[in-house]
């Protein structure tokens, strides 16, 4: 809050601050907050064009193997089909333990953002 909107979090503690707008502030914060990577996780670091690149990169990767696979000698092996750039969210679950909750089977499984807002919205 501080460094994004020169607010004081302890503004609202004082009374100088009403709810409706700390959470108007909350809700608006840009995606390089640490709000924003706490909700969002890695995928708070990824903007549309680092998204676009990521596609540009995985097509001609695919673009090259099908040119190597259609032009390669019959008795050669093939080519192995190459693999996607990682992208936010396609690796392992969150392992902080504060984010982290049991699933049904007993399975550990990181908290949804609605889960995270409506944790810190609970009166106590």
């Amino acid at each position: 809050m501080l460094r994004h909107y020169g607010v004081d979090l302890l503004d609202w503690h004082r009374g100088r601050l009403s709810s409706r707008r700390l959470r108007v502030l909350v809700e608006h914060l840009p995606a390089d907050s640490s709000y924003a990577r706490a909700v969002h996780g890695e995928q708070a670091d990824w903007t549309v064009t680092d998204h676009l690149l990521a596609a540009v990169v995985d097509h001609l990767a695919v673009a090259n193997w099908m040119f190597a696979t259609v032009h390669r000698d019959e008795d050669a092996e093939p080519a192995e089909y190459p693999e996607a750039v990682p992208r936010p969210g396609d690796g392992p679950t969150a392992t902080d333990p504060s984010l982290v909750d049991l699933a049904p089977g007993g399975e550990r499984r990181a908290a949804g953002p609605a889960e995270i807002v409506a944790f810190l919205s609970s009166p106590g």
